[in-house]
């Protein structure tokens, strides 16, 4: 029995790359170069017949001006008078009427030549004029693609990637950079789409086995009979399994308010601050910290519920980074200079100047501890501060004389 042939080998691939195939006639190609050289070529061509014909227009008036010059032999005696030259009609003598027919004649020539020039100024004048005014129109219209563009990018820096140019006109480079443009504008929708469905999946599929955890712990827990090594086990595991939700609702939280609020609406910060303040009082109350200070009215624009994270997250961290005993937290918001301001300043340790930066990168704490501390996941300050970016403010953590620290949270009214 002959043996079967065996699977036919697949061409090698070519080690080179095809070509991309080229215009017959490159230099053709109605580029902006090409448009604006005959645009200001044919402008300048068109300025100067102008003025040419305008000159020789005002020429041939001078000159015609200038040979106004009548004269009139009237009597037996011969006698030159003209109008334009009385002084011809005084001469004596022959040497007399010359040399005031010379002078005449000069005057009127000089007369043409500034009548010439006035003239040529006055027409210069209206020419500028009207050439700034067809360049300015000229401009607008070849400059207003690149508008176009600006506008569309403004639009997505909004979050709005769904805008796109779609640029129409001749194929030059204005149109090649649109369409560049809307090509990218394609890649980053899809690659945030892919962003925004994962973070969605990870909510899921880690909140649910958290969830169960839980559950299962608290239902061992409740049993009376369980021994004591179990409960206190179960204990430890049920408080790790809460560490970790938090972790993740922190790390969700911290993907999401990366980017900006698209859905504005008015939100009172001396109210967000008092809800987070209501939250926070029993753990204040715990640690014998005192939470005060006066709340003026200060309405943003944005989204209230991480406006509310902001506050939360930074009185929570002001209560729990105190000191032992005689620790106080102010909570004050006020209108400054056309901004919002959310100030919260604590007793707590002396925190060096340099350490600042470094409490706002995630999982960073002041002090070298990551598992086990009841003080948080050390997302608090990274999800505020993204948030805050988010609004279009900024948050700055000053060193407080004496221990602790300054937060102020400025946002845009």
């Amino acid at each position: 029995m002959a043996a079967s042939p065996g699977p036919v080998a697949a061409p090698p691939k070519p080690t080179w790359e095809p070509k991309q195939q080229e215009a017959p006639y490159p230099w053709l190609r109605p580029t902006i170069r090409i448009r604006l050289t005959l645009l200001y070529g044919g402008m300048f061509l068109i300025a100067g017949i102008l003025l040419l014909s305008i000159i020789y227009m005002l020429a041939a008036q001078a000159l015609h001006d200038a040979g106004g010059l009548e004269f009139q032999v009237s009597g037996t005696n011969v006698q030159i008078s003209s109008e334009m030259c009385p002084q011809l009609g005084s001469a004596q003598n022959n040497g007399q009427l010359n040399e005031a027919i010379k002078d005449c004649t000069a005057a009127q020539r000089q007369h043409a030549l500034d009548s010439l020039l006035n003239r040529a100024l006055l027409a210069l004048v209206g020419l500028s004029i009207i050439a700034f005014a067809f360049g300015y129109a000229m401009a607008g219209r070849v400059l207003s693609p690149l508008g176009r563009i600006t506008r569309t990018a403004r639009r997505v820096a909004g979050t709005d990637l769904s805008r796109r140019i779609e640029l129409d006109g001749p194929d030059d480079e204005l149109k090649e950079l649109a369409d560049t443009f809307d090509e990218m504008l394609d890649r980053l929708e899809r690659a945030f789409t892919a962003q925004q469905r994962f973070v969605g999946n990870a909510s899921h599929e880690l909140r649910t086995p958290l969830a169960i955890n839980r559950t299962l712990l608290e239902v061992h827990l409740s049993d009376p009979e369980a021994p004591t090594e179990l409960q206190q086990l179960g204990r430890t595991l049920l408080a790790t399994n809460e560490r970790s939700e938090q972790l993740v609702e922190g790390l969700l939280l911290l993907a999401r308010s990366d980017n900006q609020i698209v859905e504005r609406k008015p939100v009172d910060l001396a109210e967000v601050a008092d809800r987070a303040i209501d939250q926070t009082r029993s753990e204040a109350a715990d640690k014998g910290v005192e939470i005060r200070g006066e709340r003026a009215p200060a309405v943003v624009q944005g989204n209230g519920v991480l406006l509310e994270r902001i506050a939360l997250n930074l009185v929570q961290n002001a209560v729990r980074y105190n000191v032992p005993e005689g620790g106080w937290v102010e909570v004050t918001t006020e209108l400054q200079h056309g901004q919002a301001l959310l100030l919260v300043s604590n007793t707590g340790p002396v925190v060096p100047a340099y350490e600042i930066d470094n409490l706002f990168e995630p999982f960073r704490r002041l002090r070298t501890e990551r598992t086990g501390s009841d003080k948080g996941v050390g997302l608090g300050l990274s999800i505020a501060r993204s948030v805050a970016r988010a609004h279009g403010g900024r948050i700055i953590a000053e060193p407080r004389e004496g221990g602790g620290l300054v937060m102020r949270v400025t946002l845009p009214v």
